[in-house]
């Protein structure tokens, strides 16, 4: 078993990246494990852990294609419109509510829609 090179926070070498540095990029993960660790020390827990990938290693992004924008859109739809009054928020639902913040905050109005 080996273990993962561990770096401090700002100190990791030439050649590796994170998740969000990749996609800055245009690349992914495509694939490979993770290749070391960065570790952010904190003062009453555990230290954040980030997980570094080679960029050598990393490949490009996959194009959208217009069946993926297409899924997407349709599912972005599905998280903006209220289940109560079936109108299109314009923003996503809070899972909290489970509805609007319009027919969470006037419960008569959202009874009479049903």
């Amino acid at each position: 078993m080996s273990t993962l090179p561990v770096y401090r926070w700002r100190l990791a070498p030439e050649g590796y990246a994170t998740r969000r540095q990749l996609r800055a990029l245009g690349l992914r993960p495509g694939g490979q494990d993770v290749a070391a660790q960065l570790e952010r020390p904190r003062r009453r827990r555990g230290p954040l852990v980030a997980y570094l990938y080679r960029i050598d290693q990393a490949r490009p992004v996959r194009p959208m294609t217009p069946a993926r924008r297409a899924a997407l859109a349709k599912a972005m739809l599905a998280r903006r419109t209220c289940p109560v009054c079936r109108r299109d928020g314009g923003y996503c639902i809070p899972r909290s509510l489970g509805m609007c913040v319009t027919c969470h905050d006037n419960p008569r109005s959202s009874a009479l829609a049903a």
